[in-house]
């Protein structure tokens, strides 16, 4: 077991009607003007944007609004949001959505508390926040973890670029998860939500790391867990048992918990945010779902016994001995066609990717055959261009 430090300071009120407390949250901070940021029309059209207006009425606390987050949040908004936390004088950031509504939140607490640093410089790694703005959230999406990681991930729509990284001021404060918010998420993105939260717990099992056996049972049992859970939100939407386990299982998934004692970098992540940044319109979920079958079919022989321990204790499958590659393929069949059957796709193809774009996509990924992305098997620039060959097929 590596060493490692685990740090989890945001605080979780969970369950029905958690949001209703967000006044009084806020409050503890003694702001002077909040920043409620939020996504598209759904939060206002459900309702929630105006019953946290009143909760932040209520207690008497100003703010101003910035909307208009899209999936794979962009640098553009990020700076707008900048430019008006300086100018309105926000001191605190309220984030109301998924995934990319809290990374912009986070981006810009950076970005406004480190005015003299130009924010994409955080994502480009020239540079590192120094201080932020505190911030809390109110999940309406069981996908991203956003609302328990230290990661933000954003996009430059000019260069095509999306970047990610790491910092303990990218912690959110507190964070609100009721699992009734999310009964109105459609089957496609619920899908895409099922795929990213075992991905952040699956890429972690596979990263470098031994004798890590309480860690990887704490993992294989999030695994099988959100594919229950999702499996079920599929098939009742307002099934409140299956939200709430599948939201649960979004926060534990990329909280660093399911990675204790292993080496860290999700490898596939590094590969889809070069596809999503190149064709932004793809949703994070299934870029993952169309790329990590292919990895593992590349990558698998570098470790046999890991792969194999996951199909026993993930799929359940008993181990040809004789022929334990057998064991590893089906494993990794049985996740493809798990894919499949909950709507995601399987290859890049699928997914409108060019073939000519194959080539870019693996110079970019490899900051133009200067980077390898470790693992059991690194993969430098030949590799990953032959990975995103095999996911095309």
């Amino acid at each position: 077991m590596k060493n490692f430090i685990y740090e989890t300071p945001t605080k979780v009120y969970f369950g029905a009607g958690e949001e209703l407390r967000v006044g009084k949250l806020v409050k503890e901070f003694s702001p002077k003007k909040v920043l409620i940021h939020y996504g598209g029309k759904s939060a206002k059209e459900s309702g929630l944007l105006d019953r946290v207006k009143k909760c932040l009425n209520d207690e008497k606390i100003a703010f101003v609004e910035l909307g208009g987050v899209i999936a794979n949040p962009e640098l553009s908004l990020v700076r707008k949001g900048i430019d008006l936390c300086l100018r309105e004088g926000v001191d605190f950031i309220l984030a109301v959505g998924g995934g990319s509504v809290m990374d912009s939140s986070k981006d810009i607490a950076n970005g406004a508390a480190n005015p003299e640093i130009d924010v994409w410089d955080f994502s480009l790694r020239k540079a590192e926040p120094k201080k932020t703005i505190p911030k809390g959230a109110i999940l309406t999406l069981a996908a991203a973890g956003s609302e328990m990681s230290n990661s933000c991930v954003i996009t430059n729509a000019e260069t095509g670029e999306k970047r990610g990284y790491s910092s303990s001021f990218n912690r959110m404060n507190f964070a609100i998860e009721n699992p009734e918010l999310t009964f109105s998420v459609n089957a496609y993105q619920t899908a895409c939500g099922i795929v990213d939260i075992a991905m952040h717990t699956i890429e972690r099992y596979f990263c470098p790391g031994e004798e890590t056996y309480l860690t990887d049972s704490i993992a294989e049992a999030v695994i099988k867990s959100v594919m229950k859970a999702g499996k079920d939100c599929l098939k009742n939407p307002n099934d409140y048992t299956a939200r709430a386990n599948m939201m649960w299982a979004s926060s534990l998934a990329h909280n660093g918990l399911t990675g204790c004692g292993r080496e860290f970098q999700l490898v596939v992540h590094q590969l889809e945010h070069e596809v999503s940044g190149m064709y932004p319109k793809i949703s994070h979920g299934a870029g993952l779902a169309a790329l990590w079958c292919s990895w593992a079919r590349y990558v698998y022989k570098s470790n046999v016994n890991r792969f194999l321990q996951y199909a026993k204790n993930v799929w359940n499958l008993d181990i040809d001995f004789e022929h334990p590659e057998k064991t590893v393929e089906c494993a990794i069949d049985l996740q493809e066609k798990f894919y499949a059957s909950i709507g995601m796709p399987t290859n890049l193809k699928m997914l409108g990717v060019k073939k000519e774009s194959l080539e870019k996509l693996a110079l970019d990924c490899s900051r133009n055959k200067t980077r390898s992305l470790i693992g059991y098997k690194p993969l430098a620039y030949e590799d990953i261009l032959k990975i995103f060959e095999l996911a095309y097929e």
